[in-house]
This record gives structure tokens, sequence and C-alpha cells, in this order.
């Protein structure tokens, strides 16, 4: 008997990942087994600059060139941290990758809101049904939080520390500071 494949859409926070272990346990209940299809590490780090390369060409360089300033939520750093630190890929790899896709550009500032690992997991709890990232064990965003940590010490000029932990006024007003002497 050929099996199938059933797949689950729609758009952040309708009940993907708790839908897809419900039926999980359908299936594991009536013996049937099957898989999940889930990225190789590699893959992703591909598909991210494959994404990362388009976004550049069509967004991001025609509006630095029209004197337009650019705000991004994550970029290569994040790259570095999450598919380098997180999932131990060879950082030498992801910085050629970064060479062919972003010929050279880099952020002016990065902001980097700094908490320690469990205060980030408790908020990320609170939020909604963990994704792909939020599944991972401790010792995965320990390795995260690391490599940002790091790429921020080797280049105080490019990175700014925010203690996220503090509440959000406080945490805003450390954003607004570094704002002022950015503009």
């Amino acid at each position: 008997m050929k099996g199938k494949f059933i797949t689950l859409e729609g758009v952040e926070g309708v009940g993907k990942s708790t839908n897809m272990e419900f039926i999980e346990s359908i299936l594991s209940g009536s013996g049937i087994p099957y898989i999940k299809e889930d990225f190789d590490s590699t893959a992703e780090l591909l598909l991210i600059f494959a994404a990362r390369a388009q976004h550049l060409q069509q967004k991001i360089i025609p509006a630095l060139n029209a004197g337009t300033w650019v705000l991004s939520d994550r970029f290569t750093d994040a790259t570095y941290a999450y598919q380098g630190g997180g999932r131990q890929l060879s950082m030498q790899t992801i910085s050629a990758l970064e060479d062919i896709v972003q010929h050279g550009l880099t952020p002016d500032l990065t902001i980097i809101l700094d908490l320690p690992v469990d205060i980030g997991l408790q908020r990320a709890a609170k939020r909604s049904d963990k994704d792909r990232f939020e599944s991972e064990k401790v010792e995965f965003f320990d390795r995260v939080r690391a490599v940002y940590l790091n790429r921020a010490k080797q280049n105080p000029s490019r990175y700014v520390l925010v203690d996220a932990s503090r509440p959000l006024p406080e945490v805003q007003e450390q954003i607004r500071h570094v704002m002022k002497v950015v503009l």
C-alpha cells in the first residue's frame, strides 16, 4: 500500500505546529509509520542565502542607493549565530556564502538585544507554539548567544549590545540613545 503525503498550510498563529502534533498522535495511535519533512541544516543555510540574495537585489540595495534607510529584523549575523553556532555548520562556509551573496555589503549598525537564554525561552514560551528553532535545546541557544556576543566583541564599532532583560521602557531608552548617535 502506498503512503499518503499530507501537508498543513496557513499563516502564522493558525496552529500548524499544534495540529501537526495532533496528526502525529493519530498516526502513531493507528500504528501508521510516518516521517516529518525537515530541512537538512545545509539546505536550510542555502535557502536562507538564496532568499537573502533576492531580497538584497530587489529591496535593500535599491533602497540604500535611493538614500532610504533599511531596517531588518535579522540578517547575516543571525545566520552565523543560528546555523553556525546553533546548528554548528562551518563558519567558513557561511563566510564564503556571505561573500558570494553580499559582495561586502554589511549593516552599518547592528543592535543586539541580549538577555540570558533561560529568560528568552520563558518569554518565547508565553508567545505561541514553538517553531523549529524554539524547539531546540538550551545548549543550542547558548551557542547562538555566544556567537552574537563574540561578533559584538570582535567589531565594537558596528555592534551595540542592549540589555533586553530590562523592562521595555528601559530597553527602548537604550535603543533611543544608540539611535541618537547614529542620526
